[in-house]
């Protein structure tokens, strides 16, 4: 089973529909936040809150976590790896500490 976020963006690209997140204000969250926190972990739904209308966080499913996550991950090693291959001077990590006044 693919995880939710992927699901979207299957779905998305395949039907052309885009799933929005619910939105709720944190205040309208703080009453139903037993609701909504059953809605994400068990029906795989993502939720923006909102404070005057301005989005300040998201609950997700912890598989969508653990993708973003994994994305992260990724997409760091690649920098490193990149990084790694670029020309240049070799210095012990204490001299680049020292450069940066750590």
């Amino acid at each position: 089973m693919l995880p939710a976020l992927l699901y979207r963006v299957y779905i998305k690209h395949n039907t052309g529909d885009d799933i929005m997140p619910t939105r709720i204000s944190t205040a309208d969250a703080r009453k139903k936040f037993s609701n909504l926190v059953n809605r994400v972990a068990f029906g795989k739904e993502s939720i923006i809150l909102t404070r005057r209308g301005e989005e300040l966080a998201a609950m997700v499913a912890m598989d969508e976590l653990r993708l973003l996550q994994e994305l992260e991950d990724r997409i760091d090693i690649a920098d490193a790896i990149k990084a790694i291959k670029e020309p240049g001077e070799d210095i012990p990590a204490g001299q680049f500490w020292k450069k940066l006044g750590l």
